[in-house]
């Protein structure tokens, strides 16, 4: 892996705050993501299942992971299998976890590491002690599933072999342990932020009139790769003029014009941690009057949101109270009236027009991360926050997003030395 080699108490950990929800005489079984076909023989990259490397580590294919925490025998209480590896694999694919590599990256004793073809045979010792088995499945609410994962198919095939026994969701428990950060993975996220900041002053010595967002796209890559992250945490947008004003842009394909503004909502991926940064920034690199007054008023709602991200508060609520703010800012710039305003259906509120989107969502080991918005606010959670001004009749679009750790006094920014008051924004675009 390009990354830095992580501690693996933190795995250990993670394991430990697992079984702790579990109920008596349960086994947890966990299953790598497949490898991805793209057409003839070929594959994408291989990106592992996130709630498998959060409780191992193992960032490899073909891995699974059973947990059995009341099991008799001791070494079934955490069983952990691999690929087996030969020197055929090794000549075409590279080379695969030992046992002993295994035991240092996920804290598993090696003498419980098993290869993948004999899980079988294991599995039946440990099975028929268990009451309840918990399955995993992807119950993110934004989720769209037309592929079939392995998690899926190992559901169907547990079914069939084991059909009396009592199933559990997994999903619920990993989404609660999730959404609170451990010390070692809020300094993961901050790495990420870290090489997210790197590229951005990068490209604010780059952007031009006549460069093309592409262009761009490149220099990006270049100070990910430069610096062990596998590469954009997401699709990156890249939106010069009328293109910010489409959310999910991500051609990338236009030349960026003079007296434009580019949003660019790009961030690093570093140890399977994301970090999800946005920025607006004057191609030419001075802000027209009419373009600082949109972007002093998207700051300005992102500080006052800011504030409402601390312990205790709720997301719908929160949502609800940023609402009010955007709604005042968007008056203060002539785009809605204020008596238009007092008489509008609170459940359709106008300022959706210009700002559509939500303002914040949990972030982690993945961009959009698990976590349940009915769950109130609580130390160790980590929220973006990202409001945006979208004028299409102004080929204007402006959003501005920061990556917030919830702390037990309120909040710590973990953007706070990127670049974002638009000063500085333009003094580094004018050296």
């Amino acid at each position: 892996m390009r990354y830095l080699p992580i501690d693996n108490q933190l795995f250990v950990q993670s394991r430990h705050r697992l079984t702790q929800l579990l109920k008596p005489k349960s086994l947890v079984i966990l299953n790598a993501n497949d490898i991805m076909p793209t057409n003839a023989d070929g594959t994408m990259t291989f990106r592992q299942n996130n709630d498998l490397f959060y409780l191992t580590g193992v960032d490899q294919e073909e891995t699974r992971l059973v947990l059995f925490p009341d099991h008799p025998d001791p070494k079934f209480r955490e069983v952990l299998f691999l690929r087996e590896t030969s020197e055929l694999i090794e000549i075409w694919e590279g080379h695969k976890l030992t046992k002993v590599e295994a035991e240092q990256t996920s804290g598993i004793s090696q003498k419980q590491v098993y290869w993948t073809h004999q899980f079988e045979q294991i599995f039946v010792q440990m099975i028929f002690e268990a009451d309840h088995v918990y399955l995993n499945t992807n119950e993110h609410t934004r989720a769209g599933i037309d592929v079939q994962t392995r998690d899926a198919r190992f559901i169907d095939e547990f079914k069939q072999k084991y059909p009396l026994h009592h199933l559990e969701r997994l999903a619920p428990l990993m989404h609660y342990l999730r959404a609170i950060k451990q010390p070692q993975e809020v300094q993961l996220l901050q790495t990420a932020i870290n090489i997210t900041d790197k590229m951005f002053r990068r490209l604010l010595g780059f952007i031009k009139p006549g460069v093309w967002e592409y262009e761009i796209e490149a220099e990006m890559m270049h100070e990910y790769l430069l610096n062990r992250s596998r590469g954009a945490a997401y699709s990156p947008i890249i939106a010069s003029g009328a293109n910010a004003c489409v959310l999910h842009y991500i051609d990338n394909s236009q030349q960026c014009q003079d007296g434009d503004v580019i949003l660019l909502d790009i961030g690093a991926e570093y140890a399977n941690y994301n970090a999800d940064m946005t920025r607006s920034v004057p191609v030419n690199g001075r802000f027209t009057e009419r373009q600082r007054a949109v972007y002093d008023a998207v700051l300005r709602v992102l500080k006052e949101a800011k504030q409402m991200l601390r312990p205790g508060n709720l997301w719908d609520d929160y949502h609800r109270e940023v609402g009010k703010v955007m709604e005042s800012e968007l008056i203060g710039l002539k785009l809605l009236d204020r008596l238009e305003v007092e008489k509008q259906d609170p459940d359709a509120p106008l300022y959706k027009k210009y700002f559509m989107h939500g303002t914040s969502h949990f972030l982690g080991l993945d961009v959009h991360d698990v976590g349940n918005k009915y769950r109130r606010m609580e130390p160790g959670m980590v929220f973006t926050v990202e409001p945006g001004i979208y004028i299409p009749g102004e080929k204007l679009g402006i959003r501005l997003e920061n990556n917030v750790l919830i702390t037990e006094s309120g909040n710590t920014d973990l953007m706070a030395n990127i670049p974002l008051e638009a000063e500085e924004i333009e003094a580094l675009m004018n050296r």
